[in-house]
This record gives C-alpha cells, sequence and structure tokens, in this order.
C-alpha cells in the first residue's frame, strides 16, 4: 500500500515537498482520541483521568455520553465536569501531544457561559476548629465543673 502510494506521489505530485511519511502523519493526526485529546489541551492532568472522566460520563458530546475512544474532529463541541469547574469547548485544531498551556488554550474555545464560571470553584472541606457550638452536646470541662460546683453549693 505504501509502495502505491509513494507512486502516485511521485507521478502525481512531483513539484510538492511533502513525503509519504508527512501525508500518513497528516491522516492519521485526524484521528485523535477524545481522552487523548483532552489531556494534550491540559483539561486533565493525566491521560488516565481522562478515560475515567469519559467512562464516568462526565464527557458529553451532543448530550450524550463519550467513550475514551471516540474520535475527535475539528469544529466538535463537548460539555466536560471536572472536580474544579465545568467545561464547554469547541474543537478548533487537533493535537497528538501535550503541550504548554499557551500553546493548548490555541486549539480550542472555551464556550463556557459565564454562569458557570461564576458559581463557587471546588471548595475544600472546612476544618474542625476545635470549638463546638454552644449548648450543642456534651459540656466541656470547665463547664462540667462549673455545673459540679453550682450543684455541690445547694
Amino acid at each position: 500500500m505504501l509502495a502505491i502510494l509513494t507512486l502516485f506521489l511521485q507521478k502525481i505530485l512531483p513539484s510538492t515537498l511533502l513525503t509519504v511519511n508527512e501525508c500518513c502523519m497528516d491522516a492519521v493526526k485526524e484521528k485523535i482520541r477524545i481522552d487523548k485529546y483532552l489531556w494534550c489541551i491540559r483539561i486533565f492532568k493525566t491521560r488516565s483521568l481522562a478515560g475515567e472522566a469519559c467512562d464516568k460520563g462526565k464527557v458529553k458530546y451532543l448530550g450524550n455520553n463519550v467513550k475514551a475512544a471516540k474520535a475527535v474532529a475539528i469544529g466538535d463541541e463537548y460539555e466536560i465536569k471536572t472536580e474544579a469547574r465545568k467545561w464547554l469547548i469547541k474543537i478548533t485544531a487537533l493535537l497528538d501531544h501535550r503541550v504548554a498551556y499557551s500553546e493548548a488554550i490555541q486549539h480550542y474555545i472555551d464556550l463556557t457561559p459565564v454562569e458557570d464560571l461564576e458559581k463557587p470553584a471546588f471548595l475544600p472541606p472546612s476544618f474542625h476548629t476545635g470549638k463546638r457550638l454552644s449548648k450543642i452536646g456534651r459540656p466541656t470541662k470547665r463547664e462540667r465543673r462549673d455545673l459540679d460546683n453550682f450543684m455541690e453549693s445547694e
């Protein structure tokens, strides 16, 4: 197959500078899995987390859950839920490897509504400060001593 493609390129397109490998790489770049693409554009920290999100139904295309192996195409719009926020992205270019954030944001458009952006981000659980609300639960040692002193004085 590669030999036929080579002959075709040599006879039909002799003046172009494209090699057979570059033509084949362009065809490969057009078939990128959604889990790999979400990892490449830095929505998920690892590719396995992106795959898990797809399996758990946190990545949707046209309202339907997406499998991790779905091929991505330019112009597709995906709804993604992460721990930090909800994303609505439109793909403008394809990536096949992870790049810096400044370059990654050029390959998609963030269409997330303003209301979703203004929602409070992931809130960590509040830590117990050690103080209890008054008149709730068992008394503290000080309150117990005060009660004992009050009861003894009668």
